[in-house]
């Protein structure tokens, strides 16, 4: 949503898909979850009139927004891609299989995945793990707006440290908010290394990919 309070901002929009297009250019294999909290913060009565499964659904569904604007933006790059979907809408993305995603990625597009799970409950960061797991992923890159994981939120603690490395025990003791507890335990059983990094700076993910110390790695 860029400098918004919600919405798209078609300038942060390409700003992302510049970045995801100099790694695929790389030959590197990339897959991107996609949350909707941008659009579900715009709509008004999220607080009030709808339980948390109807919310849940429609945040899932402006996952589908979100997706379908990357889609757009990262083929007006000339980059090959595909809208992948936990909730089957035909006429705009196929449903979310791994055969279908691995197939994607063999034929060298972006695969950008929507509808969370598909189910109400999990979050979008428990949508990423499963569908890193899914894809057999290497390591599973969380952006957020700070450049890593920190001792408190820097936006509100200016003494807060940040970590360069964890473990995934060392994160959970000092209960770090690094994601959600079912996601994070989905990483830790299979051995699926995080990083969190920071979205926001310009070239990050390219020195991710190439090996570059980024943001925090929890392993």
């Amino acid at each position: 949503m860029g400098n918004s309070q919600y919405g798209i901002e078609t300038k942060k929009l390409a700003e992302y898909a510049s970045e995801i297009k100099e790694v695929a250019a790389a030959g590197i294999q990339v897959a991107l979850v996609i949350g909707g909290g941008n659009i579900f913060r715009g709509l008004k009565g999220t607080d009030e009139g709808y339980d948390r499964v109807q919310g849940d659904y429609m945040g899932m569904l402006a996952t589908v927004i979100n997706c379908l604007a990357m889609q757009s933006a990262l083929e007006n790059m000339d980059v090959k891609c595909q809208v992948f979907s936990g909730i089957p809408i035909d006429n705009l993305c196929k449903a979310m299989t791994r055969r279908r995603a691995l197939d994607a990625l063999a034929k060298g597009r972006v695969i950008i995945i929507a509808g969370g799970t598909g189910n109400p409950y999990f979050t979008t960061d428990s949508a990423a793990a499963l569908r890193a797991l899914e894809i057999k992923a290497d390591v599973l890159l969380k952006g957020t707006r700070v450049d890593g994981v920190y001792t408190d939120d820097p936006e509100k603690n200016k003494n807060a440290k940040m970590f360069d490395k964890l473990t995934f025990d060392e994160a959970y003791e000092k209960r770090l908010n690094v994601m959600d507890m079912t996601a994070f335990t989905l990483c830790k059983e299979n051995k699926l290394p995080i990083i969190v990094f920071n979205m926001n700076t310009k070239g990050n993910l390219q020195k991710i990919v190439s090996g570059a110390k980024t943001g925090t790695i929890i392993t």
